[in-house]
């Protein structure tokens, strides 16, 4: 087993004007998801900071939330400064938002979690709404509920474990 490099170099406050929009980033993001994490952050405020990669100055993860601190005339916003080559910088880049998507609903926790939400809020409630509606689908065939571990052999060296 080989351990994982940690590419992390530290944490930050940073002005969102002096963070630079990564020119490879692909992400359009909506009116309503500009909307609805614009009343999540009034209403409850940063709970993920803004990556960095070090070496490049460029933002790898949160674009949106910076576009918004400045709408919002936010003075900081936290950031983790990370260390990447090009390479790697567009790899995250270009997997970070994916490996999120391919994670398939379980839609009665789903239900469950929006009914628990209790916010009057328009935009809010207009994203819950496309949330549940697009994650009615059903589940991909190699989804498997967290209640139902299932044991995996290592290939290398036979060990048996449980994700």
């Amino acid at each position: 087993m080989t351990d994982w490099a940690n590419r992390i170099l530290g944490h930050g406050e940073e002005s969102p004007e002096n963070l630079l929009a990564n020119p490879a980033n692909w992400r359009i993001h909506s009116k309503t998801q500009q909307d609805a994490l614009g009343t999540v952050l009034e209403q409850v405020g940063l709970v993920q900071s803004v990556i960095v990669n070090q070496r490049s100055g460029f933002v790898v993860d949160g674009h949106l939330r910076i576009a918004l601190a400045m709408r919002s005339g936010q003075k900081t916003i936290p950031v983790t400064y990370v260390d990447l080559s090009a390479d790697e910088e567009a790899i995250v880049l270009a997997s970070l938002d994916s490996i999120t998507a391919m994670a398939v609903p379980d839609v009665d926790k789903l239900a469950e979690l929006v009914q628990s939400v209790e916010t009057e809020d328009e935009s809010i409630l207009a994203m819950l709404a496309a949330v549940t509606e697009s994650d009615k689908m059903p589940p991909v065939e190699d989804a498997m509920p967290a209640s139902e571990p299932r044991t995996t052999t290592c290939p290398e060296c036979g060990a048996q474990f449980e994700p």
